[in-house]
């Protein structure tokens, strides 16, 4: 069961009109109701979603002790397709088309033959989808989380989430929205009664030559603040080497941060490409800091967080806020009950304590302090300060 064991990627939803604290047996009869297979036709080509247990690819049993970890209900969804692929039915179109002109005078099929022809694929995808050539299965994981009422998707394919917000919104009638950079700091800003200091907010110039310009990759999809993702792993990095590795957060807590194995970046205004660095530590390559100072940012990066003497190694995108090949350390114990319970609640803490290092950057971004944050952060994309560490202000 994915969630459960090895590493984990995932994008965070939040989940809108369930009215319930725990999960119960409707719940688990929902999941039997929009099982895999449960409703798919047969014999023509076409395209199946639904619930398994988690166990296998064919695992359609559902049971409260087995699906529900610590008020989280863990299973899976697999998407079933039997569809002919488009590259053989054109080559199966262009091979009728000349077999029915080749006594043409022109030598080009007529309308009628078109026809002919086009009926001709369509019966002959029609018995290939009935002898199941071109079946294919596929799965990922999802974790609901009643306690937050947060969705746990194990993929960040758009097809596979478009797929699970149907699915869900069938099962349980519920709706999902997307958890990003922009969803977290709007709610943080609520939160905090700092809504009036963000609608203040644009993107920050680092460079002279990216004032007032929008990134390419910010387009009308996506949350109004998503910009502050890729502002965050910039802030961190100068924060980290210039200042400090610990931070404190609004709980009280602190935590380490270290940037690891993988950076990716990218020209904002779509000019100077892309590049991915891998290495121990990305940023203390010299083409790492070439990178930012010809004006690419952030987008990806692989990350090192310690918060309440647990370790996370994982790999954050900048505006989706998306989680990819985490390492999660559970408490070990022999109890295989209790084990469960403690992988779900890392994967938990995991969340929050990206969460939080990214809500003590919004503190500061809308202080008084970002302007001293700012003009440090640019003298040092410029090479003229001390790169030695001292405290924060």
């Amino acid at each position: 069961m994915a969630f459960l064991s090895g590493s984990v990627g995932f994008e965070r939803f939040k989940v809108t009109g369930a009215d319930f604290k725990h999960f119960q047996d409707e719940h688990i009869e929902a999941l039997t109701r929009f099982a895999a297979n449960a409703n798919q036709a047969a014999g023509a080509e076409t395209s199946s979603i639904g619930f398994i247990g988690g166990d296998h690819l064919f695992d359609t049993q559902f049971f409260l002790e087995k699906n529900v970890i610590d008020n989280a209900l863990h299973c899976a969804i697999r998407v079933d397709t039997n569809q002919v692929p488009s590259a053989i039915k054109k080559a199966w179109l262009q091979m009728e088309l000349l077999a029915l002109a080749k006594d043409n005078n022109s030598g080009r099929p007529t309308k009628a033959q078109r026809q002919e022809a086009k009926e001709s694929v369509e019966a002959r995808c029609e018995e290939a989808a009935r002898s199941g050539k071109y079946h294919k299965m596929s799965e990922f994981p999802v974790l609901w989380d009643a306690s937050q009422q947060l969705l746990y998707i194990g993929s960040s394919s758009s097809s596979a989430i478009t797929h699970t917000a149907d699915l869900f919104s069938r099962a349980f009638e519920i709706e999902l929205s997307r958890i990003s950079a922009g969803s977290i700091v709007t709610q943080w800003a609520e939160e905090t009664e700092k809504q009036s200091a963000l609608d203040d907010l644009s993107p920050a110039t680092f460079l002279p030559e990216q004032a007032g310009a929008d990134s390419v990759w910010l387009n009308e999809f996506a949350e109004s603040y998503d910009f502050l993702g890729n502002e965050f792993m910039m802030w961190l990095w100068w924060h980290l080497e210039t200042q400090a590795d610990t931070f404190k957060l609004s709980d009280e807590t602190e935590v380490t941060a270290m940037f690891a194995r993988t950076l990716s970046l990218e020209c904002p205004l779509g000019e100077n490409g892309k590049e991915t660095i891998a290495y121990e530590c990305p940023i203390k390559l010299p083409e790492a800091m070439q990178a930012i100072r010809a004006g690419k940012l952030p987008r990806k990066a692989g990350l090192t967080l310690v918060r309440h003497n647990q370790q996370f190694d994982l790999t954050l995108q900048a505006e989706t806020f998306a989680i990819s090949g985490a390492k999660i350390q559970a408490d070990e114990t022999e109890d295989a009950e209790e084990m469960r319970v403690n992988r779900i609640e890392s994967i938990r803490n995991l969340g929050e304590t990206v969460d939080l290092l990214f809500k003590a950057f919004c503190d500061r971004r809308v202080s008084k302090k970002w302007s001293s944050d700012l003009d440090q952060l640019t003298r040092w994309l410029k090479g003229d300060v001390n790169k030695s560490k001292k405290p924060a202000a």
